[in-house]
């Protein structure tokens, strides 16, 4: 017959990515952080939350920075146990979540809710759970994503000692678990306090989830803008040390009228692709829980072999305590060690400084020690599971209905004449009854009859000399020819050639081009005919 032992061998079969995700996770890899104590060094058990939530943002930056204000001109509505002011107003972590009803449900009562991914915040003890809330309001925006609010930064020393909590610590933990961390900055007062540049480090881990946000932008000129933005690139730099350049958007995120009008187009251009970003959330969102429990996993796989190495060493009997100073002295040592014999990238490895600490108040002699099955499964999980699971999450990407975000400032932004683009470039004139390309063409006129036209039509290659004085390279002025060669003869009358230039002039000042000419650019005597080429 069928023995269990073959089926414990059978590929895990699914039914979606989140059930599949928590069931490797509480049979391969939860196993493995429980025997080595995981949850007392790095981050506490997951839950079934965890893997069904929402996607969420979470908004770190200093006070004043403009954060509250942000969420609120995302979902266009105030929230319930919102402050705004130029003094530290936020000093509560909020959560922005969807719900029938307006109302806040206080910290104590949010982390014994098991619906919601909050459980674990219990750790971090009374000081913390008195500055932490939910706000929940019938919003559109939170159908898709859920917001988190942080108490801003304050510049100085003074701030952490009367916190009463780790808010440092705090903030790891909602990166860890949040789709989106955006940074909020303050054009027109950017300086970074010491406790900011040493929050953005504790996310260090989280680069790949980072986005930087350059807001109230519009208080300041356009040269002091650029100065400000190199300055805020080069803080970055030194703090986040990622090989790739952190994305920053620029702008003035509320819906107050722009001071220094100047960069509008830039804004509007920086907003659109941030809602973009913020609007493919919840299309990614299994691919990011994937990623971060393989990060995990490999977390995992590295905390089992210290322990495990740290349990061996230690005598049976007497000297325990001697040997256990010894060993946490030469943690290095041992983290280089373990390198060597298991091949793993020293990236893998917990900061040796915050592990020696951990292991201080730990009793060594209770450690486990190695036990192959437990790591075969996490390994087998890695190599095999995960990539089947990666096929799944493309799977239901493709099945997905595009999920994106709906509602508040996303509405503004996609039609009407407010729409990003609307009535510039190729779609100027687009709700005028003249044709738009007749207002220069008097202009036009005049060049087109120095190219002594035949028929009225002038040839490819004179067209073309006179073409080539915009200097714009030949893929481009050759997309323009075929969309003003309206009838596909290879020449150009005198309206076709007016619409190449103004096709030109179009690309001249930064617009794209369209693919297919569109009806209010079609010459008007060549409308509702259809050529052939």
């Amino acid at each position: 017959g069928c023995s269990w032992k073959n089926l414990k061998k059978d590929p895990e079969l699914f039914q979606n990515v989140s059930e599949g995700l928590r069931r490797l996770y509480r049979t391969k890899l939860f196993p493995l952080e429980d025997t080595y104590r995981f949850h007392d060094f790095h981050s506490p058990a997951l839950e079934d939350a965890d893997f069904d939530n929402k996607p969420m943002v979470l908004l770190v930056g200093q006070y004043s920075t403009g954060k509250t204000t942000f969420i609120r001109h995302l979902m266009e509505q105030d929230f319930p146990g919102m402050r705004i002011g130029p003094e530290p107003t936020t000093d509560s972590f909020i959560a922005v979540m969807y719900g029938e009803q307006d109302g806040v449900i206080p910290g104590n009562a949010l982390v014994v809710d098991p619906k919601k991914p909050f459980r674990k915040l219990n750790a971090f003890g009374n000081a913390f759970l008195n500055r932490f809330m939910c706000a929940q309001l019938p919003n559109p925006v939170l159908e898709s994503i859920s917001i988190i609010d942080t108490p801003g930064i304050l510049s100085g020393e003074k701030q952490r000692i009367s916190r009463g909590y780790d808010f440092a610590a705090v903030l790891e933990w909602f990166a860890e678990r949040v789709d989106r961390i955006i940074l909020l900055f303050d054009a027109h007062k950017l300086d970074i306090s010491d406790e900011f540049s040493e929050v953005i480090r504790a996310l260090k881990n989280h680069e790949d989830k980072m986005r930087v946000v350059l807001n109230k932008a519009d208080q300041i000129s356009t040269q002091q803008l650029m100065r400000v933005y190199g300055a805020l690139m080069w803080s970055l730099g030194k703090i986040i040390n990622t090989p790739e350049v952190v994305r920053v958007y620029i702008g003035s995120f509320w819906a107050q009228p722009l001071l220094v009008p100047d960069n509008r187009k830039l804004f509007e251009a920086e907003e659109q692709d941030l809602f973009l970003d913020i609007q493919s959330l919840p299309r990614n969102a299994a691919l990011r829980k994937l990623n971060d429990l393989i990060k995990r996993a490999r977390l995992a796989k590295v905390h089992a072999y210290i322990i495990s190495s740290l349990k061996k060493e230690m005598p049976s009997v007497f000297g325990k305590d001697s040997k256990k100073k010894e060993l946490i002295g030469n943690l290095a040592e041992i983290y280089h060690r373990i390198e060597k014999e298991h091949q793993i990238s020293p990236g893998d490895f917990p900061n040796v400084a915050k592990m020696q600490e951990l292991l201080n108040g730990q009793d060594f002699s209770k450690f486990a020690v190695l036990k192959p099955k437990l790591l075969e499964a996490v390994e087998d999980m890695l190599a095999n599971d995960i990539a089947r699971l990666m096929a799944m999450v493309r799977q239901e990407e493709a099945a997905m209905p595009t999920q994106s975000v709906k509602g508040g400032a996303f509405e503004g932004t996609m039609s009407g004449p407010f729409g990003h683009g609307y009535g510039e470039g190729a779609s100027e004139g687009i709700d005028e009854l003249e044709w738009v390309v007749g207002r220069d063409k008097p202009t036009y006129d005049e060049i087109f009859y120095t190219l002594s036209p035949i028929n009225g039509k002038v040839s490819g290659a004179a067209a073309k000399k006179e073409m080539l004085k915009s200097k714009l390279p030949n893929t481009v002025l050759g997309k323009i020819w075929k969309l003003a060669d309206v009838d596909k003869d290879g020449l150009l009358d005198d309206e076709e050639f007016a619409l190449a230039n103004h096709l030109i002039k179009v690309k001249l000042e930064g617009h794209e081009l369209p693919s297919a000419l569109p009806e209010h650019l079609i010459p008007p005597s060549k409308r509702g005919t259809v050529f052939q080429a």
